[in-house]
């Protein structure tokens, strides 16, 4: 210990520019004293160890050289719920180990923001599974949500009071916009909507996101990929906005409106990946196939919604062989210069029958009950089970 933190006070002594006598200073010590820490022949008390972190703007551990092992061991903890890939499955069977992972790495790492952040996305990630998003069409025909009901969701309670402290207390910002980014939606579900708005304009407006200044602060190649990427993710933005735009008013869906918009988006990104090579994002094409299926069956249009089943299932597989660790490139002309590398993932096609419509709304349960009773369902589910 004596050889270590003298060392790193040393380093952090010339880091910051500053003489022994600084440091003596600071802390009430003698110069001599600060001497006889940066050769070894002693050490601080163990009540000065606060100060002199403080003076430098390290955190104790790191003050002692724990940092590196403190850092690997959350990164340890960090990647075992990555492995579980939460967000591309359907079902709840990961809720209880996840959380239970990550509130004991909280346990050895008391208030370590990037371990907060994670447990409070698994949680909101935990709750839309085991208790729903409850919503409902009111007189007008827009979409409200139960407010009363989601106020239960226990999963959600705990995920905005660890959002809430993030946001409001830390320094960092990726870590700030990702709990705002949870609050925003949260706050709505359960009614709180001035909360909502108040931390969504706490947000840069969209000409001033990190994506867009890239795309404008180089030139030649670089100009070429970040617009590439830019893109790729307003198309995704846009995709979603789209089915939510149409969803939120029941008004959307008594002529054919829905069906052309999700088929324009279906184009849209054929514009941009002109070739089919849709990489990552053929996630994407997998839920807009999805839920075109849902409406051309409620339109009567159904020899269409099975045709667009199979559109997801060919999405699916698509997506599963991209998953291979590799990195990969775009090869379409507007996007050639982005590459995109995919974890180690399977069985998406398998979840396909699950995640069916993938968007919902208040009344497609006939739909539902109407789709699977038709034989050519059973067949492609089985399809979707076949490697």
């Amino acid at each position: 210990m004596k050889i270590t933190i003298g060392k790193k006070i040393k380093e952090l002594r010339l880091r910051d520019v500053r003489k022994q006598d600084d440091l003596a200073l600071a802390v009430g010590v003698t110069a001599q004293a600060i001497s006889r820490w940066e050769a070894g022949g002693s050490y601080p008390d163990l009540e000065l160890i606060p100060s002199i972190a403080n003076y430098f703007g390290v955190s104790i551990d790191e003050l002692f050289g724990y940092q590196n092992d403190r850092k690997k061991k959350i990164d340890d903890i960090i990647q075992k719920i990555d492995k579980f890939h939460i967000k591309g499955r359907s079902d709840d069977k990961w809720v209880d180990e996840c959380l239970s992972i990550l509130r004991d790495g909280l346990a050895e790492f008391p208030q370590n923001e990037r371990l907060m952040i994670t447990l409070a996305d698994t949680l909101s990630e935990a709750g839309w599974r085991r208790h729903h998003e409850w919503v409902y069409y009111d007189d007008n025909g827009y979409i409200r949500h139960d407010y009363d009901v989601n106020k239960q969701n226990p999963y959600w309670t705990e995920a905005i009071k660890l959002c809430k402290t993030l946001a409001d207390s830390s320094h960092d910002y990726e870590i700030v916009a990702k709990a705002i980014s949870i609050l925003v939606l949260l706050y709505r579900n359960i009614g709180e909507n001035d909360n909502a708005i108040a931390y969504a304009n706490r947000m840069p407006e969209l000409r001033k996101s990190r994506e867009v200044l890239l795309a404008g602060a180089v030139d030649g190649k670089e100009e070429a990929k970040y617009i590439g990427e830019l893109l790729l993710k307003i198309a995704n933005i846009f995709s979603e906005q789209v089915v939510y735009g149409l969803i939120t008013n029941k008004n959307h869906f008594t002529g054919d409106l829905p069906i052309i918009k999700i088929k324009g988006v279906i184009s849209l990104w054929k514009l941009i990946c002109d070739d089919g090579n849709f990489g990552v994002y053929h996630d994407s094409l997998i839920k807009l196939y999805l839920y075109l299926s849902r409406l051309e069956w409620e339109y009567g249009l159904h020899d269409d919604a099975f045709i667009s089943l199979n559109e997801a299932l060919h999405h699916a597989k698509t997506l599963e062989s991209l998953c291979d660790g590799q990195e990969h490139v775009y090869t379409a002309p507007l996007v050639s210069h982005v590459t995109y590398k995919t974890d180690l993932c399977s069985g998406i096609a398998k979840t396909l029958p699950d995640d069916w419509p993938f968007w919902g709304s208040p009344d497609y349960k006939q739909v539902e009950k109407e789709i699977k009773s038709d034989p050519r369902w059973e067949k492609w589910v089985k399809k979707c089970q076949t490697k």
